[in-house]
């Protein structure tokens, strides 16, 4: 075994993967695994600041480790966890929840340590006797049950149900006051402090980790912090980035803020799914990323684990729902069907998807059920028959955002309505140029009609460009992404106007039976653009209901030299 002493780490030169061990309270170590490098997570997040997966080992009379790690870790963590440890005498294994970067190694453990014991909420024990396929003995496990390690170590465990998988748990440390609640309260981010002593440093990350994670399921988070409003908490050890120790209450306060500001909210979508069948909860994850990004609050629910008065109510309240067939054999999730139907109202939007799992209930019959009962199909069913790519994930996006839209078609006409001052009526007289954004990245391509478009530096050559947080596009106009900026013509847009400002399915080509030829970076170049210029983004700012992206320019020509640029002239300010 490797000796180590506290606050060690050990480093992985090639894949920039570290490892930090410190001693966080009484007898409780912390196994912080830095992925310095990391650029995505998920459909949810595109990193700035690489993450870490946390995880703990306490050690009483008895000893527990609450989580592991992620599998790209595997060699470093068990040497690591072999040089704290013989892993036979740990007894106890508490997993927080599922989500393969914090129990992608429980497959190793139980080979190290076979007679340890799994803690886990009763779903997340089903969840990982399909991942390991190997018998271990369990302990299940709800709020209010408690387990003694003994020397003053009595854990508490607090269920957290959606947080951000239906199977999460919290422990709490009677002894240290330390709450272990793994991705909540957490944030994609990567550096060698162990806590969070600047708060300024990490405010942000915490809050794009919230929006992005947590206020999808804002109800749930105001529950969990209900169980928790009593207990007297020195440490919120995280699954993800620095544990949360000088800021605990403005913390936890915000959670409470931006959660109780989802849920005044006037509508809200809700997405049921049904857990570990088919691609059911990523495809519900990628819906409602899109849904989030029109300002339209989500709520994800387990089918096959949430009680029927509790479905009926959120259908009850809902403004729109989406389903994911389950299978067919389901006999929970089959009745939970029968409930949100006998729930639905004609006032409703409804969005239908089938999970890939190969049994799945067919989608056209009950498509069928909710149009007699005068529900409004946002998007067509969407039909997984293989393995989700990016593309899939576009079109769940766009069919997420199309249902957003029409939730807040009536807001967007009386805002329009509404505005008729001085004020809106001298802002809609700063006259722009018509454009076209196209962007690709990967085998995903878009395109967006813009002209709210402006030089922004001349050392380096930059440009400004507004992108409506509810486009399609906006998903492809991050940092470090690239696209071509494509100068319209005056008296030859027309066409172009025409075909890109009219609705596109979910999914759908922007650019068929549009000529175009690729640039140097890879997006498409309009044919009969009078100029193009081809972008790399290096900065975002939020402005309110859009983003200004900026970008250095790398390169460009004019078709027409003598050519002059489409202009535009609107009447008001608050719309386009």
């Amino acid at each position: 075994m490797v000796a180590l002493t506290e606050n060690t780490s050990i480093l992985s030169n090639p894949s920039r993967l570290t490892i930090q061990t410190i001693k966080i309270a009484a007898q409780t170590t912390a196994i912080r695994c830095l992925d310095w490098d990391r650029e995505r997570f998920d459909v949810e997040f595109g990193l700035r600041n690489g993450t870490t997966y946390n995880s703990f080992l306490i050690q009483g009379e008895k000893i527990a480790l609450v989580d592991t790690s992620h599998r790209k870790f595997e060699q470093l963590y068990l040497e690591i966890l072999t040089g704290l440890i013989e892993p036979t005498k740990i007894d106890y294994l508490i997993i927080s929840h599922t989500e393969p970067d914090h129990s992608g190694l429980v497959k190793d453990i139980l080979q190290l340590a076979p007679d340890i014991t799994v803690v886990g909420a009763k779903v997340a024990i089903q969840f990982l006797e399909n991942m390991v396929h190997q018998p271990f003995k369990s302990i299940t496990v709800k709020s209010g049950d408690r387990l003694d390690l003994g020397n003053g170590h009595e854990l508490e465990f607090i269920s957290a149900p959606n947080l951000h998988w239906p199977d999460t748990i919290f422990t709490y440390d009677h002894k240290t006051g330390t709450l272990f609640t793994c991705d909540v309260f957490g944030m994609h981010y990567c550096d060698d402090h162990t806590f969070d002593e600047n708060l300024a440093i990490i405010e942000e990350d915490f809050h794009y980790y919230y929006d992005c994670l947590m206020g999808p399921n804002a109800r749930s988070v105001l529950a969990a912090l209900k169980r928790i409003e009593k207990l007297e908490i020195a440490t919120v050890a995280t699954g993800h980035g620095p544990l949360l120790k000088h800021h605990i209450t403005e913390w936890l306060d915000r959670y409470q803020t931006w959660s109780l500001e989802q849920t005044k909210t006037e509508q809200f979508v809700a997405i049921f799914y049904t857990e570990d069948y088919g691609y059911s909860e990523t495809i519900a994850r990628y819906t409602a990323h899109g849904i989030t990004r029109t300002g339209v609050v989500v709520e994800l629910v387990p089918l096959n684990s949430t009680e029927p008065q509790e479905i009926r109510e959120l259908v009850s309240q809902a403004a729109g729902l989406v389903i994911g067939m389950p299978p067919q054999s389901a006999i929970v999730a089959q009745t939970a069907l029968s409930t949100i139907l006998a729930a639905a109202h004609h006032k409703q939007a409804i969005g239908l998807f089938e999970s890939g799992g190969g049994e799945d209930e067919p989608v056209y019959p009950l498509r069928n059920k909710f149009q007699e009962i005068g529900l409004t199909e946002a998007f067509p069913p969407i039909l997984i028959k293989e393995t989700p790519t990016r593309v899939t994930e576009q079109l769940c996006d766009e069919a997420g955002t199309d249902i957003g839209l029409w939730l807040n078609r009536d807001r967007a006409i009386k805002q329009i309505k509404s505005i008729n001052t001085d004020l809106e009526k001298a802002l809609g007289r700063i006259s722009t140029g018509l454009y076209i954004i196209t962007a690709k990245k990967e085998e995903i391509q878009s395109a967006m009609f813009a002209s709210w478009v402006t030089q922004a530096s001349a050392s380096p050559l930059g440009v400004a460009i507004a992108v409506a947080k509810e486009r399609a596009i906006e998903s492809l106009m991050h940092v470090g992404d690239r696209f071509v900026l494509n100068v319209l013509e005056e008296g030859n847009y027309q066409g172009y106007m025409k075909h890109f400002l009219k609705r596109f399915p979910p999914g759908s080509d922007r650019f068929a039976g549009v000529k175009t030829y690729p640039a140097a970076n890879g997006c498409p170049i309009l044919a009969d653009a009078l100029a193009y210029m081809e972008c790399e983004i290096t900065s975002r700012m939020d402005c309110g209901d859009h983003w200004v992206i900026y970008s250095t320019v790398q390169t460009g020509r004019v078709a027409n030299i003598n050519g002059l640029t489409a202009v535009h002239h609107r009447k008001v300010g608050n719309h386009y």
